[in-house]
């Protein structure tokens, strides 16, 4: 039984079925959920800064990572369930090593995030950051998968 659950949160059809899962699961076992979201403020730095505003950028990075995680952390709320938000944010950093990292602080009984199962050049361009949690991480931690949306 898991009483504390680490949901790494994202704009994508993959962490929204990663949620589904933890809220699931968070209902049955009366466990509490904390959302995190990631944000590199770097990403804009190295890169042609003298045409964009760096910090403008950063600074809405948090708001909308904030607004991410207010916005599920409020939806899970109305079901009744305890939740906990935290936004994250590193310089450059590995992503998969800050949600660990996390889960560790917060002393985290089960990660569960959404994963895309790229193989072949998809992952090898892309890197994975699911599979760099399974790589680092010490709790266990529960991969999904978004249904498949047939055309």
């Amino acid at each position: 039984m898991y009483q504390r659950i680490l949901v790494p949160v994202d704009h994508s059809d993959t962490s929204a079925a990663a949620l589904q899962e933890a809220k699931r699961l968070a209902g049955e076992q009366r466990a509490v959920l904390r959302l995190i979201h990631v944000i590199d403020l770097a990403q804009f730095a190295w890169s042609a800064n003298e045409f964009l505003d760096v910090p403008q950028l950063q600074a809405s990075l948090r708001v909308g990572g904030q607004a991410l995680l207010d916005s599920r952390a409020e939806e899970l709320r109305a079901l009744g369930l305890t939740v906990d938000v935290a936004l994250l944010e590193i310089w450059g950093g590995q992503i998969a090593r800050t949600i660990v990292d996390e889960g560790e602080k917060w002393h985290a009984e089960l990660l569960v995030m959404g994963t895309h199962g790229y193989g072949g050049l998809t992952h090898l361009l892309l890197g994975s950051v699911a599979e760099g949690v399974l790589r680092y991480a010490k709790t266990p931690v529960l991969l999904v998968r978004a249904p498949e949306h047939v055309a």
